[in-house]
């Protein structure tokens, strides 16, 4: 059974995982605030396109929209990358150790030769 946590990791490396969605992340964090013809613009995709992708990241909880008029902005809400980043922190603890024996490995047989 998955729990409420596990899907939420799921959603958030399913909206990570397409460089599109990567790409308007990225633009939020630089500038946070901006409209969706705004944020769409750089894009050589349609602006139905954008908003579906706006909908998965929005769906994800990595994105806040709001209202103002007819002028819809987008926020950025990074909660979900920070729960994302310490599930990958124990990964890294994994590689860094691997890593280390590794290196220890090679300075014992560069020392042996010299």
């Amino acid at each position: 059974m998955v729990k409420f946590q596990d899907a939420q990791l799921d959603r958030t490396f399913s909206a990570l995982a397409d460089p599109t969605r990567r790409a308007l992340l990225a633009r939020l964090e630089q500038e946070d605030g901006l409209s969706v013809s705004e944020l769409a613009k750089p894009f050589p995709v349609s602006l139905p396109a954008v908003m579906k992708h706006l909908d998965v990241l929005s769906d994800a909880g990595l994105l806040t929209r709001t209202k103002a008029g007819r002028t819809v902005s987008c926020h950025l809400n990074a909660g979900p990358m920070e729960e994302a980043m310490s599930w990958l922190a124990r990964y890294q603890r994994f590689w860094t150790e691997r890593l280390d024996a590794l290196a220890a490995l090679l300075d014992a047989r560069r020392q042996g030769r010299d």
